[in-house]
């Protein structure tokens, strides 16, 4: 299994219908190692897109960015760890130190929990971007600073764009969980991100699973191009540690 690039996919349901959700999931059956829910989805079907993706035997990446006071954030990820299939979920680590370590508490113990992983900088924000929003420096420092606060919280690991991944690795080790959007094959748009790279140089880079959505969702054949991705993977990187969920 430490050798199967489809445990590196993570594959957005980013759309507002459940039923077109579900039909990708089954279409990509095998191609994915799980399937992120996102706030599109959520919004529109609530938990109930949990269930249903749950119930295909699928693990879950729920990416609703929980960003709040620290009782609040505690309380939507005690909520968030009692949905099935949960095998991922994160809050935004600007929310600080105290957030973060509350969110790290309300999780259940044990073995099987969910893992938390805390939003370092989106991947749709440049250094022109942040500047416009009062935030000095390079995404690159910010994103470090960041994933070594998210680290002292107690969080499993990060989400960070490829462009950063090198970096964090560096400054939190081997065993720090990073999880990469931002994610756009060579024959794919860019649309609207801004920090990207290819599924080979991501995983390349370091990265523990990769989050893809329109090249695969919008694609005229999904399984097709899930298998296209599955093949980068494979040649970056033949001899992938399995990193645990």
């Amino acid at each position: 299994m430490a050798n199967d690039p489809s445990r590196r996919l993570i594959v957005a349901l980013d759309t507002p219908r459940l039923d077109q959700a579900v039909a990708l999931a089954r279409r990509l059956d095998g191609l994915a190692g799980c399937f992120k829910i996102g706030s599109e989805l959520f919004t529109a079907a609530g938990p109930r897109a949990v269930e249903a993706i749950a119930g295909l035997g699928a693990k879950i990446f729920l990416d609703l960015k929980f960003h709040d006071i620290p009782n609040t954030v505690a309380g939507a990820v005690a909520a968030a760890a009692r949905l099935p299939g949960i095998r991922l979920l994160n809050v935004h680590a600007s929310g600080g130190l105290q957030m973060m370590r509350a969110a790290a508490r309300a999780l259940p113990r044990g073995r099987g929990r969910p893992m938390l992983l805390g939003v370092t900088l989106l991947t749709s924000l440049d250094a022109a971007a942040l500047r416009r929003i009062g935030i000095a420096g390079s995404p690159a420092s910010r994103v470090v600073k960041l994933s070594k606060l998210a680290q002292q919280a107690g969080l499993d690991g990060v989400v960070a764009s490829p462009r950063e991944v090198r970096a964090i690795r560096r400054a939190c080790g081997p065993r720090f969980l990073l999880v990469v959007p931002g994610v756009r094959p060579g024959w794919a748009a860019r649309g609207d991100q801004a920090r990207v790279a290819t599924p080979a140089e991501a995983v390349r880079a370091g990265a523990d699973y990769i989050v893809v959505g329109r090249p695969i969702t919008a694609a005229r054949d999904p399984h097709a191009a899930a298998r296209r991705i599955l093949e980068e993977i494979s040649v970056a990187n033949p001899l992938l540690r399995s990193a645990g969920f």
